[in-house]
């Protein structure tokens, strides 16, 4: 029996930011550079909505091109990346916790050869993209 290797993750972060000052910043594709270091160039190719692709460069690293395959304002986009027949798809949700906190969760599942290698990896980097993140956010909010 051939069972297709998958992996999933999840990471978190709870902030004073607002839901409206987050989703200003995911809908900036071209300023994401600013507050995740893992990408040292991005490019979309159309609005920021569910078909649009776009392509991302991590340092040191091939261009990869990847396509929002939901986006629900104020609320999450989910992007998918194809590598092959590895498929890595990252949700970005954001949650209202009350009226002063929100939580930013980044949800990274990975189905295909190497995704128990290759979503960790993909995924190393996330406690620290979320924290730049609520932390542009929170800037943003003042």
């Amino acid at each position: 029996m051939n069972r297709e290797e998958s992996w999933q993750g999840q990471y978190a972060i709870e902030t004073s930011a607002t839901v409206d000052a987050i989703w200003r910043i995911f809908r900036d594709v071209a300023g994401w550079k600013a507050w995740n270091a893992g990408i040292e160039q991005i490019d979309i190719e159309g609005p920021f909505s569910a078909g649009t692709w776009f392509t991302m460069k991590p340092p040191g690293e091939e261009t990869l091109r990847s396509q929002l395959v939901e986006v629900r304002e104020n609320e999450c986009f989910v992007d998918e990346t194809r590598l092959g027949s590895l498929v890595i798809t990252v949700a970005h949700q954001i949650e209202r916790l009350g009226p002063t906190r929100t939580r930013i969760i980044y949800a990274v599942d990975a189905r295909g050869p190497q995704a128990s290698e290759i979503g960790p990896a993909v995924a190393s980097d996330f406690p620290d993209v979320l924290a730049s993140l609520a932390n542009l956010a929170e800037a943003h909010d003042k």
